[in-house]
């Protein structure tokens, strides 16, 4: 990954964390109102869809931005790990990207009210998704260069590409 894809994953990620820890605290009990100018977002936040395994489903969002922010801040350092760290930001963000749409066609559909801090929420998450499939991609290719650089490996005989030259016998 290059070092500012890594750096506005980790920014979106962050961003993302401030707004799911807001929800939490209200979730929980600590903020008694939510700042909320646009839908409905305490009846989303109070509905039976609001908690998943137990857990607020805002703690949930939490938890996975401080992960994305760790993978994101540790692919800063360890170019080594890259491409498996760009499958782990793929298929967290994923997932996330995934669960954030069955949340929102609940709100949709079953709460009939939007929370705009879910769809920011979901969008953030979004954005961390395609930036990591990029990533991904562009982490794939430079293995592929890395691999076909390797002393040897693209010599003409050795990739078909040439001609072998035959001697005779004699």
């Amino acid at each position: 990954m290059t070092r500012a894809a890594r750096m506005t994953i980790a920014l979106l990620a962050l961003v993302g964390a401030l707004i799911a820890l807001y929800l939490t605290l209200f979730k929980v009990g600590v903020i008694s109102e939510l700042v909320c100018d646009v839908g409905s977002c305490e009846r989303v936040n109070t509905s039976r869809w609001a908690t998943f395994l137990g857990l607020p489903v805002a703690a949930w969002g939490l938890a996975t931005y401080v992960m994305l922010f760790v993978l994101a801040l540790v692919s800063v350092q360890r170019d080594a790990l890259e491409r498996h760290i760009a499958w782990a930001l793929v298929a967290v963000s994923g997932w996330s990207v995934l669960f954030s749409a069955w949340l929102t066609s609940k709100e949709l559909f079953v709460i009939h009210a939007i929370c705009i801090w879910c769809v920011t929420s979901a969008t953030i998450m979004t954005l961390i998704f395609l930036a990591s499939l990029v990533e991904l991609g562009r982490a794939r290719r430079a293995d592929r260069a890395e691999h076909f650089d390797a002393p040897g490996a693209a010599s003409p005989a050795a990739s078909g590409t040439g001609t072998m030259r035959r001697e005779p016998h004699g």
